[in-house]
Formats: C-alpha cells, structure tokens, sequence
C-alpha cells in the first residue's frame, strides 16, 4: 500500500507539475510523447502472438513507432482530428465487443495493431489539446474521470446488484455507473456555478458532453480489461509501481479523451459556446 501511495504522489506531482508549473508547452508535449511510447510498447505485449514470450526489441519499436505518430498529429490539427474521429469510431464498436465477450472474440486479431495506433494517439493529442486550451479544462476532464470512477465504486459498493459487464469487469454494477453519474452532474453543476456563465441550453450540452465522456471512461476501461482477460495478463506493466503500467492508468482516458476534445471542439469551434 504504502508503495501504491508513493507512486500515485510522484506520478500526480509530475502531471500537475507539467500542466501548471510553466507557461512552455515542452514539459507536457514531452510527457505526451513519453506516455504515447511507453503505453505503445504495454499495447504491444497484450496482443495475439505465435511465441510464448514478448520480444522486447519489437515492443519498444511498436512503442516508438506509437510516439511518432503522436508526435505527428500533435504538430498538425487535422491529423489529430482524424484521429479522434477514428478513435469514437472504433470505441462505439468496442460496445458490442465487450457486450459479447466472451462468447465472440473475433476482435482479438491482428488488426489490433492499427487500433492500438489509432486509440493511443488519439488519446494523448486530445489530452494535449484539451490542456492548451486551457489546463483547468484538463483538470475538468481528470475530476470527470475520477470523480465518475470514486463515485461508482462507493455507490456500486453499496448498493451495487446488477452487473455491468460481468465476463469483463465483475466488479462492476449498474448501480455504480449511476453513482458515477450522479458525481459527474454534481462536478459540473459545482464548475458551472463557480467558474462558468453558461446560458441554460449550453448547460445542457455541456452537461450532455461531460455525462457522455463518463460513460467513454468505463468503456475504456472495460475494453482494456477484456484485452487483458483475453490475452491472459493481470497488468499491462509494472513501470508503475502498486499500479501496473500505464495502459492501466489512463484506460479510461483512451476513450474519454479523444470524446470530451471532440465535444470541446464542436461547441466551441462550430457552435460558439464560450468557455
């Protein structure tokens, strides 16, 4: 436990430190790259394989090749644009993958290797993106996440009858992922009242955006999961100790993310909501 608490308080003080500590963008965009790299080598070793053992070498190019395409779209918009659009595709067809897990498994192949590119990628430029326009609205999506997570596990465990996933995640219950949106009205109503001055109908789709990134915040981790239980791995890593690898950290936000950027983009960009 205690090195469980040791790590989380490196870890939050190196992201809080890269987000708010200097006005450069070199920190987070070299933290970006790092975790493209480090969660592209944790992808590489949960997919189908001939040999028995990972090869190394071939994981750390994967991962290196992971961070060079995250380090491409984080210099050109529309290729992150693209990328996120390809990331919501690929995740709303990972809800029948997890909702016929484990009778289907037909997902588990080869092409997972394209969609490791697409998922991590995706995820990190819309991290990076939600951060440069502002680090409070990546705080945001960090409470979303989080707030949604503590809330479902104390709700779910309370009260928690009816599984969500139960070949994926048994831990999991309906119950819990309504105590994770009853978290998320309240994180947003407590941020509206304080920090924002939206009308009524942009509250509204604003509240619709930050309920739909939570529900992409479970189904990430779900999809993570069932890659896991597929390929016979309890963690994706141990760079993190007390809390596995990377993959297993941010599992929510690879699908959150790119979600959340999307929607920031639209009702800035497109509809003119002012935030």
């Amino acid at each position: 436990m205690l090195e469980r608490i040791i790590t989380a308080l490196v870890l939050v003080a190196v992201v809080l430190s890269c987000m708010f500590a200097t006005q450069s963008h070199y920190p987070m965009f070299m933290l970006m790259i790092l975790a493209a790299g480090v969660a592209g080598y944790e992808w590489f070793k949960l997919m189908p394989r001939q040999a028995a053992i990972v090869s190394k070498p071939k994981a750390w190019i994967y991962g290196g090749c992971v961070a060079l395409v995250s380090t491409l779209a984080l210099f050109f918009d529309d290729v992150a644009l693209l990328l996120w659009a390809a990331s919501i595709l690929t995740w709303l067809g990972s809800i029948y993958w997890v909702k016929s897990f484990p009778e289907s498994d037909n997902w588990y192949n080869v092409s997972l290797y394209i969609i490791g590119f697409i998922l991590i990628s995706a995820a990190v430029t819309a991290l990076y993106a939600v951060w440069h326009s502002s680090p409070w609205w990546l705080m945001y999506l960090f409470l979303l996440v989080w707030g949604a997570d503590s809330g479902a596990y104390f709700v779910g465990r309370k009260f928690g009858k009816k599984k969500l996933a139960p070949s994926v995640s048994p831990n999991k219950s309906v119950e819990g992922l309504y105590g994770g949106i009853a978290t998320t009205v309240i994180i947003m109503f407590v941020v509206q009242y304080f920090y924002l001055n939206l009308t009524t109908i942009q509250l509204i789709l604003f509240l619709i955006l930050s309920i739909i990134t939570v529900f992409a915040s479970v189904l990430g981790d779900l999809f993570e999961s069932m890659i896991k239980r597929r390929a016979g791995i309890k963690d994706s890593g141990r760079v993190l100790p007390g809390h596995g690898g990377v993959l297993d950290r941010i599992d929510s936000l690879l699908a959150a993310a790119p979600i959340f950027a999307t929607g920031m983009y639209v009702l800035v960009k497109l509809i003119g909501v002012d935030l």
